[in-house]
């Protein structure tokens, strides 16, 4: 069976992001020629579940080739119907059914990219089976939290901590099931 992972930065205080979605904090720790593991972990999942701002805001940084690269499906989780590009499905359903279908579908792993809603929406529903979680040296004070509150409590089984000569821990975590 297929599982989701989740693959993302925060900062020590458990921040996301800055207030007004600002990411300029992940620039502190960007080291030519180090990826923190991304390609393997993407050599790995062969679709992507993201919530529409965080997409938004990859395609104008970055541009949509970041996701859609011929190779996966993309579902952008959104409340605006809009038509499919190429690989890109902009999802307006039941995110649970969605993961549920993906998960009993054959095929690599599943990348959930965020953003705090989706992610806050599969803990609650005990879907995510596996953490990579960046710990991004600065205390933030504010912004969007990684974890919200009002979600049931989960064991999780350590697998690694990595550091790096740039300050950022990366911890793996799987769900215990």
């Amino acid at each position: 069976m297929r599982k989701i992972s989740l693959f993302i930065a925060m900062s020590l205080d458990g921040y996301i992001a800055k207030p007004n979605d600002d990411l300029s904090f992940l620039k502190m720790v960007e080291k030519e020629g180090e990826d923190y593991g991304y390609a393997d972990f993407t050599s790995h999942i062969d679709t992507i579940v993201i919530g529409r701002k965080t997409y938004d805001y990859v395609v104008s940084e970055i541009g949509a080739s970041h996701y859609d690269n011929g190779q996966r499906d993309i579902y952008v989780i959104t409340r605006t119907d809009r038509p499919k590009v190429g690989r890109t499905t902009f999802y307006t359903g039941s995110l649970t059914a969605l993961v549920d279908h993906l998960k009993s579908e054959n095929g690599k792993n599943i990348y959930c990219d965020g953003g705090a809603e989706i992610i806050n929406e599969l803990l609650k529903h005990d879907l995510i089976d596996e953490f990579i979680i960046s710990v991004i040296p600065v205390l933030l004070g504010n912004g969007t939290r990684l974890f919200k509150d009002g979600r049931p409590e989960q064991t999780l089984q350590f697998i690694t901590a990595k550091t790096f000569d740039t300050g950022l821990s990366q911890l793996h975590y799987k769900r215990k099931k």
